[in-house]
């Protein structure tokens, strides 16, 4: 059974979201909150396995409630998924950072929420492609905030470098496989291979990293 977390401020969006989720047999939401200081506490007590966080929300945000919830111990298991109203939120670059799993929009056909849920909870990003080339497009030429240092790049092998810049770059594995004339399952060790050597909880932080350490070349986001 996969355990939810809505995270927003508005009831009725909230009610909207339970009703779709808890009519699945396999999804349950064990808990619900209308600000980021409450979001914090649900997680902590109720260990959900994905978050539904709304980013802009009074008080603590959602950014601020993602990187919380990121940096518990406790809570590593628990993946967030950011919502929004627009596909490039500026803080949506920012979230992923912090350990944002992904985002879904806030019109999302239910059958795309419920398969995101799904996905998330199984490890992987809800960051398609199209969205990643635009996010990196979006946020090169802006000044970043402070991070914290990074794992060197001279950690991965050669192999590993190219295989997470190509993540940044917004590829699929198949996408991957096809450009180094691999397999599917070759590439995919490739990036499990890459994600346990950085510590990324998943392929959303891979993309980050490969923004914040150089790897990505502008001419992938054109």
């Amino acid at each position: 059974m996969i355990s939810v977390l809505l995270a927003d401020d508005q009831a009725l969006v909230r009610a909207g979201f339970r009703a779709l989720l808890d009519a699945e047999a396999d999804i349950t939401v064990v808990a619900e909150a209308g600000d980021g200081l409450a979001a914090v506490r649900a997680a902590a007590t109720s260990r959900p396995d994905v978050v539904l966080m709304d980013i802009r929300m009074p008080g603590v945000d959602g950014l601020e409630a993602t990187r919380r919830i990121t940096t518990d111990p406790a809570l590593s298991a628990t993946r967030i998924v950011i919502l929004t109203t627009f596909e490039l939120d500026e803080y949506l670059f920012e979230a992923l950072r912090v350990g944002a799993s992904g985002f879904l929009v806030k019109d999302t056909e239910p059958v795309e929420l419920i398969r995101g849920v799904r996905a998330v909870a199984a490890g992987d990003a809800l960051l398609s492609p199209g969205v990643t080339r635009r996010l990196i497009a979006e946020f090169a030429s802006r000044d970043r905030r402070a991070v914290p240092p990074l794992p060197p790049p001279n950690q991965l092998t050669d192999r590993e470098r190219e295989v997470v810049a190509l993540v940044g770059a917004g590829l699929s594995n198949d996408e991957i496989a096809a450009h180094l004339v691999v397999s599917p399952a070759t590439a995919k060790t490739h990036v499990s291979r890459a994600m346990v050597k950085l510590s990324a909880r998943d392929r959303a932080q891979l993309v980050v990293y490969a923004y914040e350490a150089g790897l990505v070349r502008p001419s992938w986001t054109d």
